[in-house]
């Protein structure tokens, strides 16, 4: 049976109305899952204006239960409580609450069943702060909105190497603090889980240190010597396949050997993954009761409206969205199970 994928255009200033119609725009994509397109249905059409391209649509009924014909996706018109227009290339707090209500309303329809999972194009974290998303990021948010019960976090994937973090999107001075036994563990754990999901049978996950050169026996820092080696060792203790620690800058050497690697902070990851590729990275929501995903790149105002977009991330989040969301779904207590494989 294929999957249903429920997809959110995102921030309205941005590139995201304009990359989904590119991925519409492909046939082997309309039949390789039931979609159901939760947007407002003026701005479809004005992604499908600056892509250039057209698409045939069916309209959800009133009560957003699709009835799903090959190749056709359902559009459910919707647009929470904000009313075009939106002003483009900007961030503001009408376009951060339209992408906050469309998420929701996917979310929503995830959980009660009707899809099986949600893929949304990029979003501007400023536009979610100025509409009162009273979150760090839309991950911390959708955690509150889903009722994780267990850890959550950003984990990337790009060409089949996987990463997550121990922190995210923090201050860099505010991380040393950050890095504790738990927080390692929950992040190995949440990208063990999800490639588990992804079907990768016997996952392989390398420990990044976190200063230069690993701290050089205590030399630039302890973190190693007092946190992050014991909690390795620890976790190999408890069954889960890692190896290191190694240090950040030739971690991503070490690619090829394993499926995903656990960074310390944000940019010892994000550097790496897009320069390994900008247009093919997708970021994975861990932990939550179901499969999200979302481009890992941002809402690229400064080329809105030029019908120039690169829909390769998008398309990338729809491919490993259709894995997730193929796969068995999960009780009510499946995050547990996440967050603690």
């Amino acid at each position: 049976m294929k999957p249903r994928i429920a997809l959110v255009l995102g921030d309205p200033a941005g590139i995201g109305p304009e990359i989904v119609a590119r991925l519409l725009s492909r046939e082997e994509n309309r039949m390789a899952a039931d979609i159901l397109l939760v947007a407002d249905r003026g701005e479809l059409e004005e992604g499908l204006r600056i892509a250039g391209v057209r698409l045939d649509y069916r309209l959800a009924d009133g009560d957003g239960h699709p009835t799903f014909t090959p190749g056709v996706p359902v559009l459910l018109d919707y647009r929470g409580a904000t009313e075009p227009p939106f002003e483009r290339a900007v961030a503001t707090a009408k376009g951060g609450r339209y992408a906050l209500d469309t998420l929701r309303k996917a979310a929503e329809l995830t959980m009660a069943g009707i899809t099986d999972g949600m893929c949304f194009a990029p979003l501007n974290k400023h536009g979610l702060h100025l509409a009162g998303i009273g979150h760090s990021d839309e991950t911390h948010w959708f955690a509150e909105l889903l009722k994780a019960p267990g850890p959550v976090g950003e984990i990337n994937t790009l060409d089949g190497l996987w990463t997550s973090r121990v922190t995210s999107h923090v201050p860099l001075k505010d991380v040393s603090g950050l890095i504790t036994e738990e927080r390692i563990l929950d992040a190995i754990r949440l990208v063990h889980g999800t490639l588990i999901r992804a079907g990768v049978a016997a996952p392989r996950i390398a420990v990044c240190g976190l200063n230069p050169h690993n701290g050089e026996n205590g030399s630039f820092g302890r973190e190693e010597l007092d946190i992050i080696g014991p909690t390795v060792e620890k976790a190999r203790a408890l069954g889960l396949p890692v190896v290191g620690m190694y240090p950040a800058d030739t971690i991503f050497l070490r690619a090829k050997d394993v499926d995903a690697i656990v960074t310390m902070y944000h940019d010892q990851g994000q550097i790496a993954m897009k320069l390994m590729g900008f247009s093919r990275g997708v970021t994975v929501h861990g932990g939550m009761p179901i499969p999200i995903a979302t481009p890992a790149h941002g809402t690229g105002y400064d080329i809105y409206g030029q019908g120039k977009a690169n829909p390769g991330a998008i398309q990338a989040a729809f491919d490993v969205m259709r894995v997730l969301a193929a796969a068995p779904r999960r009780s009510a207590n499946a995050p547990s199970a996440l967050a603690s494989a």
